[in-house]
Formats: structure tokens, sequence, C-alpha cells
């Protein structure tokens, strides 16, 4: 070919290669305008568009983004998706300490009630044998009232000791005629098991009662646990890849002069997955808490709900003591073959037989149970719509105020361009991460603190479900720093249940419709042109032959 012929067809050419170059640049005045409305200086933001081959996160077309800007944006996107993730904890938080103190305030709620109810029909039937020993059931409802609290109680021990110290009391009582020291009531009280003044009450009432509390503190505690839990996650800070990536998504739209378009939607879904790949994997631990939560929640309806028990302390207590000044002669003579009869008194008052022979039938009433079943409709409803928050908390996070939506597929940003993102979602959790394109994740490396939360809500769930057998336990050391009271804060739009998201991850290679984000694209002004190099060629070729 000729020079004349091979300029021809360069100069054709040119027009569609090239990069318009002449053309005028474009302005920066949106860019402008944005960035200082997020806070920043407008000090050495281009008035026009500027080549790009400074950048290092957004591609390196025109833009109008220095590198101080990017790295201002990417800090400013690390701020706002963590506090995204922060407020969304603290709304579950919020929906978990308010069934915790929905819970713990009815508990305790019981508990005094059950009391007064005692005091005052106590008074009423045994008069002053009920006045001189009330520090018996006083000292009976502080170990109950601490015990749900946490304390180290045993609870058996709790009961057993009460009706070791009501025995003692009543049998001075109906016995004034003798004086009985405490050598003497040793001996009784080694006679109870066999002789079981109280009758079938106190084992009866022990069974219950340690189940209904069992039940009701290990409840509150798994709430306070939960809640503990969702606050240490949610503070998790991301890492410098997920900064890159949330940058990217965020804002690097506006330094491509795209500001009006919103990120594609399963584009928002693979840099959230790939941001909260650890967080996810708390799912299955989370569920299972969940699911012995609710199994828990069993045990306050029926015959031995925990109100039920509580309120009805009162009445098995007084039966007991019935049961016991009926059958005191027959008890009497069993003891008194066992440990001798006890020497006389000197004298027995008119006010020690009146109270000898005090007692009646106690018709103490039974609350209605209507508040504690809407408590379990209300706590039942909202832990089965936080029960899969870990893995919605993506979608959550991808709403329609943030990208574009799936009917916007094909005007959206992908990444780079304004078109349809075509890379699969990935699924949840870390392992699941391994082929992530949008966020690069070392799967080999789990967030510790993430993996220590995981491992209390396995403690926190086997006490559930040693609770609902009614087996107690020990909550001391549930978590390193769980406080009573809990800490608040769910929305219903972040909690709010969704449909989960569930796509197949398949080892098969992918395709993409642009260039890995590893790889550097070049501003079209730093190219050197096809045609130019075949105009060079040709002056060299024209210069030889002449």
């Amino acid at each position: 070919m000729d020079f004349p012929l091979a300029f021809f067809f360069c100069f054709l050419a040119i027009p569609v290669f090239g990069d318009n170059t002449s053309s005028k640049p474009r302005s920066c005045s949106d860019v402008r305008q944005f960035y200082s409305g997020k806070g920043f200086s407008l000090s050495g933001v281009p008035q026009t568009e500027i080549s790009g081959e400074h950048l290092r996160v957004c591609a390196q077309g025109y833009t109008c983004c220095t590198s101080e800007m990017e790295d201002s944006l990417a800090s400013l996107s690390k701020r706002e998706f963590e506090g995204l993730v922060k407020e969304a904890g603290r709304s579950l938080q919020s929906s978990l300490n308010g069934q915790y103190k929905n819970f713990d305030g009815y508990f305790l709620e019981l508990l005094n009630g059950s009391e007064r109810s005692l005091q005052e029909s106590f008074l009423t039937i045994y008069r002053a044998l009920y006045s001189q020993n009330a520090h018996v059931f006083q000292d009976l409802y502080d170990e109950l009232r601490r015990y749900h609290r946490g304390a180290s109680v045993n609870l058996e021990e709790a009961l057993n000791d009460f009706w070791a110290r009501l025995l003692e009391r009543l049998f001075k009582a109906y016995n004034p005629q003798y004086a009985i020291g405490d050598e003497y009531l040793e001996c009784v009280a080694k006679q109870t098991e066999t002789l079981r003044p109280f009758g079938d009450v106190p084992r009866d009432l022990k069974l219950k009662a340690t189940r209904a509390l069992i039940a009701a503190r290990s409840f509150v505690q798994g709430l306070t646990v939960a809640g503990e839990v969702v606050r240490k996650v949610s503070q998790v800070p991301l890492s410098p890849e997920c900064v890159r990536a949330i940058m990217k998504l965020m804002y690097c739209p506006h330094c491509r002069m795209m500001s009006s378009i919103k990120p594609c939607t399963n584009y928002c879904r693979n840099v959230m997955k790939g941001c909260l790949a650890n967080q996810a994997d708390l799912d299955t631990e989370w569920q299972n808490l969940v699911d012995a939560l609710l199994q828990v929640t069993s045990r306050f309806t029926g015959d031995s709900s925990v109100d039920m028990v509580l309120y009805s302390i009162p009445l098995r207590i007084s039966e007991a003591m019935l049961a016991m000044q009926e059958n005191i002669e027959v008890f009497n003579s069993k003891v008194f073959q066992a440990c001798g009869t006890p020497r006389l008194a000197e004298t027995r008052s008119e006010e020690q037989r009146r109270q000898a022979n005090a007692g009646a039938e106690s018709n103490t009433p039974l609350p209605p149970s209507v508040k504690l079943e809407k408590l379990v409709s209300d706590v039942t409803s909202k832990l089965r719509e936080m029960q899969q928050y870990w893995v919605q908390l993506p979608n959550a996070l991808c709403n329609d105020r943030v990208t574009a939506g799936m009917a916007n597929e094909d005007k959206c940003w992908n990444g780079m361009g304004r078109a349809r993102y075509l890379p699969e979602v990935m699924g949840d959790g870390l392992a699941s991460q391994i082929n992530n394109p949008e966020v690069e994740i070392d799967i080999t490396k789990p967030d510790m603190t993430i993996r220590q939360q995981i491992m209390q809500l396995k403690i926190m769930t086997n006490r559930l479900k040693n609770a609902f057998n009614g087996n107690d336990v020990d909550f001391q050391d549930a978590t390193d720093d769980v406080s009573g009271s809990g800490s608040g804060m769910c929305s219903d739009e972040v909690c709010a249940r969704s449909p989960r998201v569930i796509v197949p991850n398949t080892d098969r290679p992918k395709l993409y419709a642009y260039p890995a984000k590893n790889k550097k694209v070049l501003s079209t002004g730093s190219q050197i042109h096809p045609c130019f190099a075949l105009l060079l060629l040709s002056l060299a070729t024209l210069s030889l032959w002449r």
C-alpha cells in the first residue's frame, strides 16, 4: 500500500476509534456540588474532567475525582456503612431489650404479687403465728427473686431450707406445752423424710416451682445474651477490601459523572454478602437460639405455667401447714418414739393455745393468665421475624432507597458503567465468597470476634435446652460482660421478615461484561492509536524507498 492510500484509510478511521479528544471536557459542577454537600472542601476539586490514571479504586477513565477525593470518599463510605450496620443492630437490640423488659418485669411482678397475697391471707388465717414467723416466708421470696436475677442460688436447696425452718417453728407452735431446744429440733428434722409432716406439698411444689423459675430465668437471660451478641457483632469494623468495594459501589459513579445512577441490586448484594460474610456465619447458631427460646415459652402456658405456679405458692404453703396441724397427734407420737418425749414447759399461755389452733381454709385467688398469653404471643412473633436476621441483612441494606431495583437492571451502575450486572449472586457465609467478584476475602481467616459470639450462642442454646427439661443451670459465665438490663434498639423496617435469597453456588468459570477490577484501564487519552502507528510505519517505508 502506498503512503497516500494508507493515510486516507487512517484519516477515515480516526473518528471511529478515537476518544474525541478535540471535544470540550465536561464540567464537574455536579460532582463539586455533591462533594461539598458531604462536608468536604472544594480545594483541589477539578472544574472539568481530568485523566484518571491516578485512581486506585474507580476505573481509570476520564474523571472528576482526584486521589485525595477518592481517599476522602472511601473513608466516608466506611463510616456510613458501619453506621448502617450498627443502626440495624441497634434496632434488633431494641426489639430484644423490649421483650426482655416485658418478661423480666412480669416475672418479678408475679413474685411480688404472690408474696403480697401470702402476707394478706396469712395475717387473716394464722394471725400471730404468721406475724412472729413472717421473716421465714420473706426469706423464701427474697431467695426466689435473687435466683431470678441470676444470683448463685440453688433453687432446690432454698426450698428445702424453707420447709425445714417452717417445720421447726410449726412444731414448736403446735406443741407449746413442751420446752423444745435446738438439739431436739435437729432430731425432728431427721424424721421429716419418712414422716412427711407436710404431705406431698413440698415435693410437688418443688417440682413445679423449679421448672417454672428455671424456664423464666433462662428465657430472660437468653434474650439478654442475644442482645449482647448483636451489639458486639454490629461493631466489627470493615476490612480494607470491603472499604474499597463499598467505595466503588456507592461513590465511583460520582467520579464518573453518573451521579443520578443507582447501583444494580445484585451488584449491591454481592458487595454486602462479601462484607457481611462473617456475620452470616452466625445464622445457624442464631436460629438454634431462637428455636430454643421459642421452645422455653411453652413452659409459660398450661396448668404448670409460671404465673399459675407462683401465685399458687401461698395456697400450697397453707395446705401444708394445715396438713401438719390436722395430723399433729400422729406426727408427735412418731417423733416422740424416735427422739423421746420432750420435757414440759412451765406454763402455757392462752395466746399459745390460740396460735396452735389457728388455721382456716385458704381461698387465695389465682390471677388470670391473659397478660402472659399476650406476652408469649408477641415474643413468639418477634423472635420468628428475627430468626434469619444475619442472612437477610445484605438484602435489607440493598433496599430500593440504595439500589436501582430489579426493574432497572439495564440502567444501573454495575461497577464499571451503566449496564446490566451479569455475575451471579453469591451464597451466604464466608465459605461461599471464594468466587465473589466484588470483594477479595481470605476464607481461611474468619473474624475471631464473631467466632467468639458464635460460641456464646451455642452455650446459651445448650442452657436453654437444659432449662426446658427442668435442669438448673448457672448463667454467670454465659457471656464475658452480660449486663442484667440489656441494651436497647429494632425498627420494624430493619428487622422485618423478608424472603431469603438462595442462589446455588457453583465453581464453573464466570464471564464478565467488563475487565476484572484489578486490571488497570488506561484512559483513552494516553493510548497510542493503531492508525498513528500505521502512519509512522508508512513514513518510514517511504523514506527508505526514496
